[in-house]
């Protein structure tokens, strides 16, 4: 597919995709949903912080 590069390692693995974005400007939408998708995913195991427990973190750090 034009725009889209696959980087390997000295076996010729596979090991990252790079995006030419100029290439693939129409599609930049659903480039940025697969990368959230991703995202997403990566974070699945992560702890979840409640609301309130945020915010009171932000406001300590000043930052709200």
């Amino acid at each position: 597919m034009k725009g889209v590069s696959f980087v390997t390692n000295d076996k010729n693995e596979k090991i990252a995709v790079q995006l030419d974005l100029k290439m693939l400007g129409k599609h930049q939408e659903e480039i940025q949903d697969i990368l959230d998708v991703i995202i997403a995913e990566s974070r699945e195991a992560d702890e979840d912080v409640s609301w309130s427990s945020a915010k009171k973190e932000l406001k300590k750090a000043g930052k709200l």
